[in-house]
C-alpha cells in the first residue's frame, strides 16, 4: 500500500463535504468518498472551540496517529476528513480510536473485521 496524502486545499475539503458520505460518533466526524487514486488522502480538522493551540493540536496528533496505525485496515483509494468535535477533547486515545473505527465500519471502508480491544490494548502496552 502507497503512503497516505494529506488534503491540503480548501476546494478537496469543500468537495468532500459536498458530495462525500459521513459517519458521526460523539468524538469525530468522518466524510469519505472514493477516488481512482492507489492511495488514500487524509485532512484533520479541528475547530478553535476546542480550546487553545495546545488542545487542539494534541487532538490533532492523536488523530493522526490512529490514522497511521490503522490505514493498512482501510480500503484503497478514498479521501478521508477528519472532524474532531468537542468531546474529543475530552476522550482518552482509545476512546477516539474507538471512534474513528466505528465511523469506518459505518462508511464500509473497514476492511477487516476488529481485532478484540482488550487485547489489542495489551500489545500496545507492552
Amino acid at each position: 500500500m502507497e503512503a497516505s496524502q494529506t488534503l491540503k486545499k480548501n476546494s478537496d475539503f469543500r468537495r468532500l463535504y459536498a458530495k462525500g458520505k459521513s459517519a458521526v460518533t460523539p468524538q469525530v466526524v468522518v466524510y469519505c468518498r472514493r477516488t481512482g487514486r492507489q492511495g488514500n488522502r487524509v485532512g484533520i480538522t479541528v475547530s478553535s472551540k476546542l480550546g487553545n493551540a495546545v488542545q487542539r493540536n494534541r487532538v490533532r496528533r492523536r488523530l493522526r496517529e490512529i490514522y497511521r496505525l490503522n490505514a493498512a485496515r482501510l480500503r484503497p483509494g478514498v479521501d478521508l476528513v477528519m472532524v474532531a468535535r468537542v468531546r474529543g477533547r475530552y476522550s482518552s486515545y482509545w476512546e477516539l480510536e474507538a471512534a474513528f473505527l466505528s465511523a469506518c465500519r459505518k462508511l464500509g471502508i473497514l476492511l477487516e473485521p476488529p481485532r478484540e480491544e482488550e487485547a489489542y490494548r495489551k500489545e500496545a502496552r507492552l
